[in-house]
C-alpha cells in the first residue's frame, strides 16, 4: 500500500481525512467563505466561526447538500487547500479513498470520484468506499461475515439506514432528516414558545448541550432577537419543550428503520435482532434518540465509540488491511 495514502469522508457539516502517513484524523468544517464572489475569505473552521455574522459581500456555505456534492467547484477548492495544509503544500502522489452514500445515483457517485481526480492533489488512485461499509468497519464490524448488520448513520442533513453483509449492502435507504432538522425544530420551539428568534449556530449549541442540561435538572438558556421588540435578549427555555418537539423527528428515523427491517430477509433479521442496531453519525449523539429508537423497535442500540469519526477509523481499516482491500472499488470509466 501506498505510503501516501488518505480516507476522506465528505460530510456535510464536517470533513474528516485520514492520513496514513501519521495515522491520523483531521477534521474541519466542510464550509467556505468566498468574497465578492471570486476570492477565498476563509475555509474550514475559520468559515464557521463567521457564519451567520459574515457582511453581504462575504458568502458562506456548504459545498455538499443531502449528502451529495451541491457545489463542485468550492469543493474542489476546500480539498485542495485542505490537502496542502495536510502536506505542509509539499502534495505528493498518493491513493485516495473516498466514501460515498449508497443510496444516490450513479452519476452522483461519479462526483465524488471526479471531484478528487480534478482537485490538483496527484492522486494515484482514486477507489470509493459504500459509507455503510466503512462505518461498520469503523465500529470494529468485520462487514465481510455472512451476517446482517443494521447500521444508522444520522448525518447533518440526512440519516442513512443500511443492512450490511458479505461485504456488501443489501438494503439502504436515505432520508432527508438529521441534524440540520434537529436544529431547525429547536429554532421553531423557540420562536413559537417564546417569540425568540435565534440563529443556527445557536440552535445547535442548545442541541449538543441537552443530555448535559437535563442530567443538571436545568434549563436552556438561549439568546437572540425579540420578535416584538427586535432587541437582542437572553431567555430561558424548559428543555422538555424541545423534547417533544423532537419526538416527531425521531418518530420519522424510526419509521424508516421498520420500513427497511420489513424489507429485510427473514435469516439476516435474526441476525440483526440478536446483534441489535448500530448507531453512529453526528446527528446520532442528541438526547433521546437512542432511546426513542430502542423503546420503538424493541432491539438493542450499539453506539459507535466516536460517531462523528466512524467512517474515516473505517476507511483507515481498509487502507491498512489488506483483508478488507475488496470492499473498494474504482468507478474510473464509468458510464463511458
Amino acid at each position: 500500500m501506498n505510503t501516501h495514502s488518505f480516507g476522506i469522508d465528505l460530510g456535510t457539516s464536517n470533513i474528516k481525512i485520514y492520513n496514513r502517513l501519521d495515522d491520523k484524523i483531521f477534521v474541519e468544517k466542510n464550509m467556505i467563505a468566498i468574497m465578492n464572489k471570486k476570492q477565498v475569505f476563509a475555509y474550514g473552521d475559520s468559515a464557521f466561526e463567521m457564519y451567520e455574522k459574515a457582511p453581504g459581500n462575504i458568502k458562506i456555505s456548504y459545498p455538499l447538500s443531502n449528502g451529495v456534492i451541491a457545489d463542485i467547484q468550492n469543493m474542489k477548492i476546500l480539498i485542495k487547500y485542505f490537502m496542502n495544509g495536510l502536506m505542509k503544500s509539499n502534495v505528493k502522489p498518493g491513493d485516495f479513498f473516498i466514501a460515498v452514500p449508497t443510496d444516490i445515483t450513479e452519476v452522483e457517485k461519479r462526483a465524488f470520484y471526479d471531484l478528487i481526480k480534478e482537485s490538483e492533489v496527484k492522486a494515484r488512485r482514486i477507489m470509493v468506499v459504500e459509507k455503510a461499509l466503512a462505518n461498520g468497519l469503523g465500529m470494529d464490524i468485520d462487514v465481510k461475515n455472512a451476517q446482517g448488520v443494521l447500521i444508522v448513520d444520522v448525518g447533518y442533513n440526512t440519516t442513512d439506514i443500511s443492512i450490511v453483509s458479505l461485504g456488501g449492502i443489501v438494503i439502504s435507504k436515505m432520508i432527508k432528516c438529521g441534524g440540520l432538522t434537529f436544529d431547525e425544530t429547536i429554532k421553531n420551539v423557540i420562536r413559537n414558545e417564546l417569540c425568540l428568534y435565534i440563529g443556527g449556530k445557536s440552535a445547535e449549541n442548545v442541541k449538543m448541550m441537552l443530555r448535559d442540561i437535563e442530567t443538571q435538572h436545568a434549563d436552556a438558556v438561549v439568546y437572540g432577537r425579540d420578535i416584538v421588540t427586535g432587541l437582542p435578549v437572553e431567555r430561558i427555555i424548559p428543555t422538555k419543550s424541545i423534547d417533544i418537539a423532537l419526538l416527531d423527528n425521531f418518530h420519522t428515523i424510526v419509521d424508516n428503520i421498520k420500513i427497511v427491517l420489513e424489507r429485510t430477509p427473514p435469516e439476516l433479521s435474526a441476525d440483526i435482532y440478536r446483534n441489535g442496531i448500530y448507531l453512529t453519525g453526528g446527528g446520532s449523539l442528541v438526547n433521546n434518540l437512542s432511546k426513542t429508537i430502542e423503546k420503538e423497535t424493541g432491539l438493542k442500540v450499539n453506539h459507535a465509540e466516536d460517531p462523528l469519526l466512524s467512517v474515516a477509523e473505517g476507511l483507515s481499516r481498509v487502507i491498512n488491511n489488506e483483508n478488507f482491500a475488496s470492499v473498494a472499488y474504482s468507478i474510473e470509466g464509468m458510464g463511458k
